[in-house]
């Protein structure tokens, strides 16, 4: 296949295709977290068992470099895609109490990841010296992400009392090839910067909330071509 052939595939993409394309991303990118921070964990609990000043540092410096090449990476794009999904389709962020459930936990993680975690890895690797929150930090992170899953599957609970009446619209399409293309290019800028620059994806969401705020607010205001 060609390149303008696979392009022109792409554009005749439908609306619902784009939406499975971005569905399958997130349980990629969700599946690939999981597993860096098992991975996390087997490094730091290696760096914390054994008496080798070697072994030890280079488990750490292997665990700080997975977060920083690899876990954040997948972390950004879990929560970018699931935050659309969210936000461009009927599901809400406060309709459910399963979906709320996921995106406070998801938030959490993200802060801890980011303002915590990361910091703490660097600060061991430098020192070579581990601590056994660093080996707690990535157990609890792979147990919420495993627990995220579950939810994903079984969507327990009712609706919240703030689901209101009615249902809300998906987005079009143009919403879900947005939310393809910018963990492509964020994945690109950050390999070229060397550290996780997730700007495209914050972006991006801005757009679909504030489209989203229109289309259920204002929907005379917004074109037909923008509405779902």
């Amino acid at each position: 296949m060609c390149r303008a052939e696979f392009w022109a595939i792409l554009v005749a993409m439908s609306g619902k295709r784009w939406r499975q394309l971005t569905l399958w991303l997130h349980v990629v990118c969700s599946v690939g977290w999981l597993s860096q921070a098992l991975a996390l964990l087997v490094l730091t609990s290696l760096a914390l068992g054994t008496a080798d000043a070697a072994v030890r540092g280079s488990a750490l410096t292997m665990a700080k470099h997975l977060d920083m090449a690899l876990l954040a990476e997948l972390a950004n794009v879990s929560a970018f895609t699931g935050f659309v999904l969210a936000a461009a389709t009927a599901w809400g962020f406060f309709r459910h109490w399963w979906v709320l459930v996921k995106f406070v936990i998801t938030v959490v993680q993200l802060y801890l990841g980011i303002f915590v975690l990361a910091g703490a890895l660097r600060e061991a690797a430098r020192t070579g010296a581990p601590s056994v929150w660093l080996a707690v930090g990535a157990g609890l992170m792979a147990a919420a992400i495993a627990f995220q899953a579950w939810v994903s599957v079984a969507k327990p609970w009712a609706k919240t009392p703030w689901a209101g009446a009615g249902k809300l619209p998906t987005a079009p399409r143009w919403v879900f090839v947005l939310a393809v293309a910018a963990p492509v290019l964020d994945l690109t800028a950050g390999t070229a910067l060397g550290y996780p620059l997730p700007a495209a994806e914050v972006l991006v969401l801005a757009t679909v909330l504030v489209h989203r705020s229109l289309a259920k607010d204002s929907p005379r205001k917004v074109p037909a071509a923008l509405r779902a």
